[in-house]
Formats: structure tokens, C-alpha cells, sequence
């Protein structure tokens, strides 16, 4: 472990507990709270991200071996200033009440509706290793916004970066607006199990369902940000050379390792070697070295590179076609960090763990299908992805393939970018998670958005006859309003 992570001790119960109670009675004083309050939080997260942009990215990469360091600062510096610039550019707009339509005849005697978006309190962030930055800070901006505060859990599998975030966000907040928690499993499973006002949660699966099961002891509301497999489809009429040029890079970002990454690839039968070949020459083009280069990101530790080795195995075993995009021919065993070349699974089957499980690495199987409707069968018969993707200029195919499937989002004619746009909302459907969050309908999934009716000084409900004795009146107005 890291000197930096050394620095950071893991959190008690009892301190936890404590911190939360410290930061739901400070939310309580402060109540309401000011637009500028909450710029001033926004600001501090903008300065704190691009003082200590060098030392983030030092951080990132030595808790992956090796990360682009210019990889860094497009995914957990770049992108996370931008989405915290958004709301403090449009926080005032989205506290505005909204007015709401009142129904005939209560609007014509002056009553009136409204909903004002209230903070809920105290919000649970647990963010993930593989973008330890943006997935923290980026929750943080609509959680900032909508007036709350927030305790965080990082990764235990990114220790120096956890560390400084814990160290930075010291110094720029008071522990009763945002507090840092550091500490391996056990602490996070305490974290969980807190009674926040709303937790959101970015990882896989298998851990939310315990995370769910944690939250649902006080009924906290809960944001899951997946995965799942990403299709990619390949449209009859696409362009190979530019779709095979976009879904590696996409897959490559990170070594794979984004839950927005296209998982597999339906292509058309007679295409498939035709698209395999633009693979091979947009790889050599992008990386024509990788091994220990400053752009090639190395998969995160020993155990996850294990796992991915034997998802190949797999593979090769159960008679698929096995293909590392590896340029220069050279030998990934001898790279000073858990490095990998773009794995392409040529022509896998149902039961093969590639198809069966999230990949999250440099592996992307190749699925012939015949017709589009084959390609749609393919995806429906699995769960819901947190992505969709297409490449083509057949616009009936398309808005086919649109209606027929369910996904978190979708890109059309590159990957990932959905993402990426902080005016659209962002999550999963099903397997893929539940509930968004960027800009806007990030700013009301962490705010309570509250109904207010006003009466006007006339009793419409006497008026109308709904209230005893019922009378004629009452079967006058109950005639109208059910016959319409």
C-alpha cells in the first residue's frame, strides 16, 4: 500500500454513524439552502479537481500500474470539471418551482399547484476503481446542486487515489458537507447499511444486490449504476473502416475496463472477416505499440487480469477463434504492468462465460446474424444492457432496432458518448441499474420533489357537493365529472 493510502485509516461504526449525524443536523440548521451556497460547493470541487490535476493522475496510475496519464485527464479530470461547470451554470434555473396545471372548475376560483424540488439530506456515494475521479465527483455536482450533503466510500481497490481524495476533500470542505471514507469491504458493507436519504451506487451487480438489501433496511432510495453486455450492431450498409475505427476505441479506453464499453459485436454474416479486417488495421493504426507505452492503460491488478485470461481460455476451449490484435508482435508477459492486447472471440456460442458475463477488458467477441431481426432476437433474449449500440444509415433498420429492444441509452454511430452528454439522463434499465442521474434529472433524483396545493378562500368542495350532506348537487357534479 501507497504512503498516500496509508494516510487515510479506516472508519469505525460508531464514527460513521457519528459523521452522518453531524452532517443531517448541520442539513437541518442550514435549511433552506441558498443558490449561492450551493455554488460556492460546486465551485470548491471545480478548484480542488484542476489545482491537483498532476497528482490525480500520478495517483490513478500508480494504482493501475500504469494509466495514460493523458487518458486521466480526458476521463477523471476533463469530464468531471465539465459536468460540475454544468450545474453551477444552470443550479439556479433548476431550483425554480414549477407550475402545474389545476382542473377545471378549481383553477377558475384561484387555486393553484406547484412543485419545489427540496435537498433530501445526506447522500451515500460508493464509487468505483475504474474511473475513481469522475464516478465521485460527477454524482457530487447534481448531489451539490440540489442542496445536500454527501459522505463518500471509494474503492478499496484504487488506495492511493481514495487517499487523496480523502486528503483533498479535507481541507475544501467541512466534514459536515462532504467527508471522505476510506477502508477495504467491511467498511463499505457499514457504509451501506446507513440510514442516508439516498444512496447511489456504481459497480457490479452481484455487489448491489447486496447494497440493495442493505439500503432496504431503512427504506433508503437507491440509484444502481451497472453494466451489463453492451451490444454493438452492425447495420447491412454500415461503414466498416469508421465503425471498426470508433468501437476500438471505445473498447480500448481504459483497457476495457468502462461499463459503458461495447461488450460484443453482432455484425452481418457476410461482413464479419470484412470487419474483423478493419479491426486488425484500426488497432495497428491507434497502438502499433502498446507493451509499457504511456497510452496503453494496464487492467487494474493481478486478479482481475486472471480472470480475463481465463474468460480466453474459456473460449478456446469450447472451439471459438481466438485473435490478439497485437501489432508489433509483442510479448505482454514481459510489461511492467497487467497489460493486455484487444482480444477478438470470432464466432462464439451461447454458453461460453464471454457471452454469459460482463467482460470489463480487451476482449470483444464477433456474432455473425443474418438478419436484423436475428440481431434483435440476440439481444432481447438477454438481460437489459446499460447500452445500446449502432452503426448503419438505414434509417428503417434503426428505428427497428430502437423499438424493439430495451437499454439504459443508446449511441448511434459511435459508442459511449450517450454517457458523456450531461443533458441526457444517464443509468440502466433492469439488470443494467435503476434510476438516472447527470444534469437535470440528476438534480431531481437527488432532490424531493415537493407538491404544494393552494385553495383559494372559496370551498370549492362544498360548492361542487362533495362534502355531506351529499345531495343533488353531489349526483349533479359526479355525472359531469365521470361522464367527461
Amino acid at each position: 500500500m501507497s504512503a498516500l493510502a496509508a494516510s487515510a485509516p479506516d472508519a469505525e461504526p460508531d464514527d460513521l454513524e457519528a459523521r452522518l449525524r453531524h452532517q443531517r443536523a448541520a442539513f437541518h440548521a442550514e435549511l433552506p439552502v441558498a443558490p449561492a451556497i450551493r455554488r460556492d460547493r460546486l465551485r470548491r470541487a471545480i478548484d480542488l479537481l484542476v489545482r491537483n490535476e498532476d497528482r490525480f493522475v500520478d495517483a490513478l496510475s500508480a494504482d493501475y500500474g500504469h494509466r495514460s496519464p493523458t487518458q486521466s485527464r480526458i476521463t477523471d479530470i476533463m469530464a468531471t470539471v465539465k459536468p460540475l461547470r454544468h450545474a453551477l451554470a444552470h443550479v439556479d434555473r433548476w431550483m425554480k418551482p414549477e407550475k402545474r396545471k389545476v382542473e377545471l372548475p378549481l383553477w377558475l376560483f384561484g387555486a393553484r399547484a406547484r412543485v419545489e424540488y427540496q435537498p433530501k439530506g445526506v447522500v451515500g456515494v460508493i464509487a468505483p476503481w475504474n474511473f475513481p475521479v469522475h464516478l465521485t465527483f460527477t454524482p457530487l455536482a447534481q448531489i451539490f446542486a440540489a442542496g445536500n450533503r454527501a459522505m463518500v466510500k471509494p474503492s478499496e481497490h484504487t488506495p492511493a487515489t481514495s487517499a487523496l481524495m480523502a486528503e483533498l476533500c479535507a481541507t475544501a470542505y467541512d466534514p459536515a458537507e462532504l467527508v471522505v471514507v476510506t477502508g477495504g469491504a467491511e467498511v463499505g458493507q457499514r457504509f451501506a447499511r446507513l440510514p442516508f436519504d439516498h444512496l447511489i451506487f456504481t459497480g457490479g451487480a452481484t455487489v448491489a444486490r447486496h447494497i440493495l438489501r442493505a439500503a432496504a433496511e431503512h427504506l433508503v432510495p437507491t440509484t444502481l449504476e451497472l453494466g451489463g453486455k453492451s451490444p454493438v450492431v452492425i447495420g447491412r450498409g454500415a461503414d466498416l473502416t469508421r465503425a471498426a475505427e470508433r468501437i476500438a476505441a471505445g473498447k480500448m479506453l481504459n483497457a476495457g475496463q468502462v461499463c459503458l464499453a461495447p461488450d460484443y459485436v453482432l455484425v452481418p454474416a457476410a461482413r464479419e472477416a470484412a470487419f474483423v479486417d478493419a479491426l486488425r488495421a484500426a488497432v495497428a493504426a491507434m497502438w502499433p505499440e502498446q507493451v509499457d507505452h504511456p497510452d496503453c492503460t494496464a487492467i487494474i491488478d493481478a486478479r482481475n487480469h486472471a480472470r480475463l485470461a481465463a474468460l480466453l481460455d474459456d473460449a478456446r476451449a469450447a472451439g471459438a477463434e481466438v485473435v490478439a490484435l497485437n501489432p508489433g508482435d509483442e510479448d505482454f508477459t514481459a510489461a511492467a504492468a497487467h497489460q493486455m492486447p484487444l482480444h477478438l472471440v470470432r464466432r462464439p456460442d451461447a454458453t461460453m462465460r464471454v457471452m454469459r458475463e460482463e467482460i470489463f477488458g480487451p476482449i470483444l467477441p464477433i456474432v455473425p446474424y443474418d438478419r436484423v431481426d436475428d440481431a434483435i432476437d440476440h439481444i432481447v433474449a438477454g438481460e437489459r444492457p446499460l447500452a445500446l449500440y449502432h452503426f448503419g444509415d438505414d434509417a428503417t433498420e434503426r428505428r427497428r432496432l430502437l423499438d424493439r429492444t430495451l437499454s439504459g441509452g443508446v449511441t448511434l454511430d459511435d459508442v459511449i458518448l450517450h454517457g458523456t452528454t450531461e443533458d441526457l439522463p444517464f443509468g440502466g434499465i433492469g439488470a443494467s441499474g435503476m434510476g438516472t442521474y447527470h444534469g437535470f434529472d440528476g438534480f431531481r433524483t437527488f432532490s424531493h420533489a415537493r407538491a404544494i396545493y393552494h385553495q383559494p378562500r372559496f370551498d370549492i368542495a362544498r360548492l361542487a357537493g362533495f362534502k355531506p350532506p351529499y345531495g343533488d348537487r353531489t349526483a349533479k357534479t359526479l355525472r359531469r365529472e365521470i361522464s367527461g
